[in-house]
């Protein structure tokens, strides 16, 4: 590995399995100190994941109070943060949108899109003081698509997709990048959620004909938050084996 980001510290949400622990995995091989945050962060094997975080803490992202307090602590504890990946996410019930549940439609909004907004607002201060930063927000192809009975997750991660371009724009001047990536289908444990029926569905989407692998997720974001992206901003990475064509 290069350690291209040797000295920097990144947060991951939702980091403890799936997606964010091979986002986590990959950063810190390129030298970076990883901050965990998730709801439940015990039972962290330092020896199956590969490293141990340099801090590993219980973070509710749909809770402002709770992102401020983690983020004060980390710079309490450690300093500074160059990098932030909001990964934390739900996929919610699988259900017609005439039909789906007002309560669950809330969480999944509170977690998917309220809890990047409060991430970035929180982390975005200190970026811009500092001068440099990078935020990578990870969006879905369902907020470009719209896909069928998970209205609420696509909502959801079509607000990530038009709040990162919106909030790049303002930081464009700032040293402080934020991108997004839009994965297809990913093999992990979110699909515990799904039917076996919405999993196929996904799956016959794909013009490659596989699902995207969790650490092919993290060797994209890992350059999006390298220093080597230098002059992309509030773009959308899409990660769908060939399924998007715009």
């Amino acid at each position: 590995m290069s350690q291209n980001l040797e000295g920097q510290i990144a947060i991951i949400t939702g980091g403890m399995r799936g997606i964010g622990l091979a986002i986590a995995r990959r950063l810190h091989a390129e030298g970076a100190q990883i901050v965990i945050w998730d709801l439940a962060v015990d039972g962290w094997d330092s020896a199956e994941n590969g490293f141990e975080p340099v801090l590993r803490q219980s973070v509710d992202v749909s809770s402002l109070a709770s992102v401020e307090a983690a983020f004060a602590e980390v710079l309490e504890r450690v300093g500074h943060v160059e990098i932030l990946v909001n990964n934390a996410g739900i996929n919610g019930p699988v259900v017609s949108s005439w039909e789906y549940p007002t309560e669950a439609w809330d969480k999944v909004i509170a977690i998917d899109l309220n809890g990047v907004f409060y991430c970035c607002r929180t982390a975005i201060p200190h970026m811009r003081e500092r001068g440099y930063g990078r935020i990578v927000n990870i969006a879905s192809m369902a907020g470009k698509d719209g896909v069928q009975y998970i209205s609420a997750y696509s909502a959801a991660k079509a607000g990530v997709i038009a709040f990162t371009k919106a909030a790049a724009k303002e930081l464009a001047q700032d040293g402080v990048l934020l991108n997004c990536v839009a994965p297809a289908m990913v093999e992990t444990p979110l699909m515990a959620e799904m039917t076996q029926a919405h999993i196929d569905a996904s799956k016959a989407k794909i013009p490659m004909g596989r699902f995207l692998k969790a650490e092919e997720v993290a060797n994209m974001v890992t350059w999006i938050a390298g220093p080597e992206c230098s002059f992309t901003t509030g773009f959308v990475f899409d990660l769908s084996g060939g399924r998007a064509t715009y």
